[in-house]
């Protein structure tokens, strides 16, 4: 599976191969077989090593649910640095880019989110990731909205849920990328709006 199996890393690096190996696993085992021993031995390193990085099996699933959350905020906060300063740009940026990231880990993110269905650590972490979705896009609309500061809030809370409702749709082939994105974008738009 991996390049680096066996090789003596610093713990940043071996975090990131044990984090890889088992986004490997996920994809081809699913989310029952992703337990810190299979993890360290696909991965070529004492269990040990495995429960030092991540202590639990759920705890494995919420680094792995963070990862996906850091890239997709990271490719979202570069996308806007770049936008043109028009609503429907913004809003065509913000939802291609969750489309794209919703391609790229959808099973992904549902296997996780699935394993860990009803863990407290889990939803904490889910409510965190929300927050700080919904307060980038409330900060990327606000230019382009004359609504109360607290009614954009609801209204990107809103977008979120439709953009992660979307996203499962497509997920599961009841819609096409194109089609995802430009709905996403219309609702996005008609939030902004007074």
């Amino acid at each position: 599976m991996s390049r680096t199996k066996g090789r003596k890393l610093a713990k940043p690096e071996r975090r990131a191969q044990l984090l890889e190996t088992a986004r490997e696993i996920l994809r081809e085992r699913g989310a029952d077989a992703l337990t810190l021993g299979h993890l360290a031995e696909s991965a070529g390193v004492s269990k040990p090593i495995a429960y030092e990085h991540f202590g639990t099996r759920e705890g494995l699933l919420i680094a792995l649910s963070q990862e996906i959350e850091d890239r997709h905020t990271e490719k979202l906060r570069v996308a806007l640095n770049g936008a043109a300063s028009r609503l429907d740009a913004v809003a065509d940026i913000i939802s291609s880019v969750y489309i794209a990231c919703a391609v790229e880990s959808g099973e992904e993110w549902q296997a996780i989110s699935g394993a860990l269905r009803g863990n407290a650590d889990m939803i904490a972490t889910q409510q965190q990731q929300v927050d700080d979705y919904v307060a980038m896009i409330k900060t990327a609309l606000s230019p382009f909205s004359e609504i109360a500061e607290d009614d954009l809030r609801l209204r990107c809370t809103g977008i979120a849920g439709a953009a992660e409702a979307i996203g499962r749709e497509l997920i599961r082939g009841r819609t096409s990328e194109t089609a995802a994105s430009s709905n996403l974008a219309a609702l996005i738009i008609d939030s902004a709006k007074s």
